[in-house]
């Protein structure tokens, strides 16, 4: 829940107007905003928009804060290091993840009324088989501080960014979305490839069903699922 703290601003010589500014909830112990570790990084934390498979902002996600644990935060950072170096980055759109947007995202899944975002998101699974395929837990990675869901991006001649075609969208619930799908074309499968080489050699583990999905190896947090909110 977010605090209150109390300041006042200077409306005329001698006269003090109080003011009441809102306080983020502070951080567990041993997170880091990435911003202020990764240099360069672009983030699109699309959780806390209407532009997910839920089709509105996730309960969670006041804020499009992307925040890691201090060590998956400093991994990431070599990442994007070697990357930078190479004329790409990486694009976050996603980090850790309160338990209360899991939550949220259950209690989606289990309405089988709400199909609004099928044919962007699922068009070939049906809403009542997200459970038993894995596309929805009661419980996530992301909750732990140390799993991201990223992509790469492509500096252009400009100086502007170019996202590099992965094959499917972020969060697209089908096989075509495993990183080994033979169903994309070769150079799709090769800008899938490059993600997951230059996140091995930092230390991540890949998800083998999301391209996008990978997990610090040595998380400091594996037993844990935070609830913190991102406002």
């Amino acid at each position: 829940m977010r605090s209150f703290r109390r300041t006042f601003l200077r409306a005329s010589p001698g006269l003090l107007l109080p003011v009441v500014v809102m306080a983020s909830t502070p951080l567990p112990a041993g997170f880091v905003e990435l911003r202020d570790v990764v240099p360069g990084i672009v983030v699109e934390l699309r959780y806390a928009t209407a532009e997910n498979f839920v089709g509105r902002p996730i309960e969670g996600y006041a804020q499009p804060r992307a925040v890691l644990t201090r060590e998956a935060a400093a991994a990431l950072a070599a990442v994007q290091a070697e990357l930078m170096a190479e004329g790409f980055s990486l694009k976050v759109y996603d980090a850790y993840r309160p338990q209360r947007a899991v939550n949220h995202f259950v209690r989606w899944a289990r309405d089988p009324e709400d199909t609004a975002t099928k044919a962007a998101y699922y068009p070939d699974v049906p809403k009542t088989e997200l459970f038993a395929r894995g596309y929805i837990a009661l419980e996530s990675g992301h909750s732990r501080g140390s799993t991201v869901d990223v992509t790469l991006i492509r500096r252009r001649a400009d100086g502007s960014w170019e996202a590099l075609d992965m094959g499917t969208p972020y969060d697209f619930f089908s096989e075509v979305s495993w990183p080994a799908s033979e169903a994309v074309t070769p150079a799709q499968r090769a800008n899938r490839m490059r993600l997951r080489a230059v996140m091995l050699r930092h230390g991540w583990a890949p998800y083998e069903e999301e391209w996008w999905h990978f997990t610090l190896r040595d998380e400091p947090f594996p037993d844990t699922y935070f609830d913190v909110p991102l406002d």
